[in-house]
Order: structure tokens, then C-alpha cells, then sequence
């Protein structure tokens, strides 16, 4: 099967990684975390946001559960920054290569940081997006520590 291209980079970070992973489309889209919990037919709080911020002047991807928020306060306070605000779309676009609305933790062109939710380590698998609106993946949450070289910290408020 041939995979858009950003979906493709996805995937060849997957295959390189040896990780037991799965890639989905969703024709009818995974816009929102609920969106992507129902089509895939799991919790919200095994859906990955991937929440790209400016902090400072570094970009930092946040990974947090799709039943909440990311705390900016504890983003600067894991960061070690001072200011800390949502990226725009083109600078989401500069930061990960991916469109917003399908941003996938890796592979990371211009991030300094990666932070993830601690939350997530509880899941035996969790769903990120794979570099499209409709395109998703399922892996082991310590499988996506581990490729996106994400520091696990407690990122989230409920919402």
C-alpha cells in the first residue's frame, strides 16, 4: 500500500524503529481527540494531541491525552522557559513539516523538546496522528517515548 507523504515519513520512522505499530485511515477523519477516539473505537484518553508551542524562542511538542488540555504553566515548568503560547499554523508547518490537524510526534524537523504526558504510560497502546487528517497509528506508549525522545512529565489539565 502507497501512504500519502507525510504519512510515509511516519511510517519509515516506525519501520526504522522496529516498533509493532499499525497505520489506519479514517476516511471519515480524526479532526478532533473525539473525533479519533470514535473512529478508532477507543478511550479519549488513548488519543494523542500532538500541541506544538512556542516556548521562548524553541519549539516544543507536547503529547498530551485527548480528554485534556496542556498546562502551559507546567509545559514552561518541564521546558525551563518563561513564555510559553500555541504555534501558528505556519509555524507548526516550520517546526514539524506536517499540516495542522495531522501532526505526528516524529519524525521532528525543528523541535527542541518533546514533552509527554505521564498519563499515557498507564495504556498498553495509544493512537497518534500519522502526518494526516485521516491517518492514524497505534503503538505502546514507552514505544513513543522512546521515538520521539519524549520526556515524560505530567502535562495535562482536564478540560
Amino acid at each position: 500500500m502507497t501512504w500519502p507523504e507525510p504519512v510515509e515519513r511516519v511510517a519509515a520512522v516506525l519501520r526504522a524503529a522496529a516498533v509493532d505499530a499499525r497505520i489506519e485511515q479514517f476516511d471519515e477523519g480524526a479532526a478532533t481527540a473525539r473525533d479519533a477516539a470514535r473512529a478508532v473505537g477507543c478511550e479519549l484518553s488513548q488519543i494523542v494531541k500532538t500541541i506544538v508551542l512556542v516556548c521562548d524562542d524553541a519549539f516544543v511538542l507536547a503529547l498530551v491525552p485527548g480528554d485534556r488540555r496542556a498546562d502551559e504553566r507546567a509545559v514552561a515548568a518541564a521546558a525551563g522557559v518563561r513564555e510559553v503560547r500555541p504555534a501558528t499554523a505556519d509555524e507548526v508547518r516550520h517546526a514539524t513539516g506536517f499540516e495542522p490537524g495531522g501532526v505526528a510526534p516524529f519524525p521532528q524537523r525543528n523541535v527542541a523538546l518533546t514533552l509527554i504526558d505521564r498519563s499515557f504510560l498507564g495504556h498498553g497502546v495509544v493512537w497518534i496522528g500519522a502526518g494526516t487528517p485521516t491517518h492514524m497509528a497505534s503503538l505502546p506508549p514507552a514505544e513513543l517515548a522512546r521515538i520521539a525522545g519524549a520526556q515524560a512529565v505530567d502535562l495535562g489539565s482536564h478540560s
